[in-house]
């Protein structure tokens, strides 16, 4: 039975990092939001406004994805952020659609560690996307720590 396997955690708490190695164990798709919007958006993406709706439109064509890969028998990492309740429901119903298990990964990291990993990919230069103090603090105001209660499987991955 194909899973489903979601990340949570704030900004470089390592989400990319054990994506990659869920893929390994898994023999699983890997699908990146990071990489979409790189690829796709080129220099686009300045704002939180922008990062939004371009996330919005990416969702209408990696969610049949998704659901059609698991449909078929593949494992799937989505490497795409499960840090609020709506992206949780919105990722949550793509392994019901599916009619598969899903496993939720929440990455339990303190905002000084997560700020001081970001600080360091952002002078390693080697990401997609470099998020300001600023922009962590914003986008870590919205982060939401997840609940069994919402009907997710949890696997807490601690440092």
């Amino acid at each position: 039975m194909p899973t489903l396997h979601l990340l949570c955690g704030k900004i470089a708490s390592g989400k990319s990092t054990l994506a990659k190695t869920l893929v390994a164990e898994h023999a699983a798709i890997l699908l990146s939001e990071d990489t979409w919007l790189s690829r796709l958006y080129p220099g686009e993406i300045l704002s939180i406004a922008d990062y939004l709706r371009c996330a919005q439109r990416i969702r209408g064509v990696v969610g049949p994805l998704v659901v059609s890969l698991l449909e078929s028998g593949v494992n799937v990492v989505l490497d795409f952020p499960a840090n609020t309740l709506a992206n949780r429901e919105w990722l949550l119903g793509l392994a019901q659609a599916a009619e598969v298990p899903h496993r939720l990964h929440y990455l339990e990291l303190d905002d000084a560690t997560c700020r001081a990993r970001l600080r360091a990919r952002n002078a390693r230069g080697d990401h997609d996307f470099a998020a300001t103090d600023a922009e962590f603090d914003l986008i870590t105001r919205h982060f939401c720590v997840p609940s069994e209660a919402e009907g997710l499987v949890i696997e807490v991955h601690r440092a």
